[in-house]
């Protein structure tokens, strides 16, 4: 019996030994079953998440793209409910009198500080139909049938600081803008003999060669602020080509620059189809200004031209000049032809964006529209059926002119508002046409303000060099 029990007691305990035994080597093999599920399910779990994030990276990639090429449909709508805006938001913040915008303006927060937008607008040419030929072009008969009057130029002043602009006084500014015969200030005002000339003074071959010229397209680099963009010779007729003066006026520090890149004038005087002209003594040390004096003063420098194309240095022109005249001046019966803003169209926004971007001296930008809203500027009013213009503030890199006398008395206005006041012609634009129009009403001016997507559809758009802001006057 005892062998037996003791038998019986070592089976019992061999027994216990083993199935722990075999229950650990079950449990090892769930174990195992249990991690190969787990890594299955990570890999799956893996799969999944770079299918989601691989489809959400494609919708953003389609969004973007869809986005952009709805905004150059959208371009034109868009420009126009900003004007309204702007124009809404002025309404609502003017609770005192105008006179006072001025002191307003100054204490708007970010003045003086760069804008802080994400992402740059972008502003595309539209479609226009020019003439299929220069050929067929005709000048129409009722195109000179504008208001006439004789303009005459102060040539020379007895003062004892010459200026180029000379010293027009308060009275004599406000009769010059009566249209009717007159003799005014125009610029090239000279000082006495002692004196030595007050600027921008030509080679006299280079004055005989403007002398001939009926049409023109003209320019300008001063202070090698920028890179010669010659035409497109291509887009550009053979019949302009000899009938039509392309003139680039440079500084000689800028025909050094010019030279050193490799453009350098022909036998003739021309890089490509640009006549280079060589401008000495320049008149203003604010080179902006001295910009001025061909972009406005086209008539004074070509006197015997009937029409003349301003094209700024940032643009390259790719359309016949011919063409340019019927488009915008002979088929809309106008005598002076220019842009609206692609962005701003009241003098108001212009006015804080100049300081915002520190454009010039803030007090006398301040200065400047004081004066011009105690003679009546007033803001712009897309609503207002009565508003003249598209806009009240242009973009003056492209102007097209019949030299008529209108059109000249408005082209020395606005320049002896630029140089009385700031360099920045586009504070005093709107002044001065809507006081011309004002004092006029029996004299038409036939301005023409047109699309900035058609300016950019005849002339191709770049960047300025960088060029330092002016010191404070």
């Amino acid at each position: 019996m005892g062998l037996d029990k003791h038998g019986s007691e070592m089976f019992i305990e061999r027994r216990g030994v083993i199935g722990a035994f075999l229950h650990w080597l079950r449990r090892g093999r769930d174990r195992l079953r249990a991690a190969r599920r787990g890594r299955r399910t990570n890999k799956q779990r893996f799969s999944r998440l770079a299918f989601l994030l691989a489809a959400i990276f494609l919708f953003c990639v389609v969004a973007l793209g869809l986005n952009m090429f709805l905004h150059g449909k959208m371009e034109g709508r868009a420009s126009s409910t900003l004007a309204v805006k702007v124009a809404d938001t002025a309404k609502g913040a003017d609770t005192v009198k105008e006179v006072n915008s001025v002191q307003e303006a100054s204490i708007v927060s970010g003045v003086g500080k760069k804008p802080t937008t994400k992402h740059r607008k972008r502003h595309l040419p539209c479609e226009i139909t020019l003439s299929d030929s220069v050929k067929n072009l005709v000048e129409p008969s009722s195109f000179i049938n504008f208001t006439q009057f004789s303009l005459h130029y102060i040539e020379k002043e007895e003062h004892s600081i010459p200026r180029f602009g000379g010293h027009q006084n308060l009275g004599e500014r406000e009769k010059s803008f009566h249209a009717r015969s007159q003799k005014l200030h125009c610029g090239f005002v000279k000082g006495p003999a002692r004196f030595p000339s007050t600027g921008f003074d030509l080679d006299e071959k280079d004055k005989l060669y403007m002398n001939t010229c009926k049409v023109v397209v003209s320019s300008c680099i001063f202070g090698s602020s920028d890179f010669l963009r010659r035409p497109t010779s291509k887009r550009i007729t053979e019949y302009s080509k000899k009938n039509v003066c392309f003139v680039m006026f440079v500084d000689e520090e800028t025909l050094a620059t010019l030279s050193s890149e490799g453009n350098i004038p022909d036998d003739t005087g021309h890089i490509g189809l640009w006549k280079i002209v060589v401008v000495k003594n320049l008149p203003y040390k604010d080179m902006r200004r001295t910009g001025k004096v061909p972009k406005l003063l086209s008539h004074r420098l070509f006197p015997s031209s009937r029409y003349s194309i301003w094209l700024d240095s940032k643009m390259r022109l790719y359309t016949d000049p011919m063409l340019i005249i019927e488009y915008f001046l002979w088929r809309t019966r106008s005598e002076f032809a220019i842009s609206n803003h692609y962005d701003r169209h009241c003098v108001w926004e212009e006015v804080l964006q100049n300081k915002r971007l520190n454009k010039y001296n803030h007090t006398a930008i301040d200065e400047q529209f004081l004066v011009y809203q105690s003679d009546g500027l007033t803001k712009f009013d897309p609503a207002d059926p009565n508003t003249p213009l598209p806009s009240y503030v242009p973009e003056g890199s492209f102007i097209v002119r019949a030299h008529t006398p209108m059109s000249n008395l408005f082209s020395c206005l606005w320049f002896n508002e630029v140089d009385r006041f700031t360099s920045r012609d586009q504070l005093s634009f709107a002044y001065t046409y809507l006081k011309l129009r004002r004092l006029n009403p029996d004299r038409q001016f036939r301005l023409h303000m047109f699309k900035d997507c058609e300016r950019r559809a005849i002339a191709k758009l770049f960047h300025h060099r960088e060029l330092p802001v002016p010191a404070s006057p």
